[in-house]
């Protein structure tokens, strides 16, 4: 069983509820290093959550949740990385 329709509501309204959060603070015109780490956390529950309930691989084999969740790291460390080098210049 991949989850009940209470649970994927629930998840569902919480993928909102952050995708309206990530708007606003654009709308908002906010910068800085603090806000660039509190969108990437967002990406990364969103995207956890997209990838372990919405695709159903919470209960896959572990080396599909590893590939899958490893791609979203790896994306956020090379993105981090340039972000902190334009920093630095």
């Amino acid at each position: 069983m991949h989850g009940t329709p209470r649970r994927t509501t629930l998840l569902w309204a919480a993928l909102l509820v952050a995708t309206l959060l990530t708007w606003w603070v654009g709308e908002d015109g906010a910068t800085g290093p603090a806000i660039v780490a509190l969108l990437a956390v967002i990406s990364i529950v969103k995207g956890s959550i997209i990838i372990l309930d919405f695709m159903a691989l919470r209960h896959a084999p572990l080396m599909w949740r590893l590939i899958t969740l490893g791609w979203i790291s790896l994306v956020w460390v090379l993105i981090g990385l340039a972000y902190w080098k334009g920093l630095s210049q």
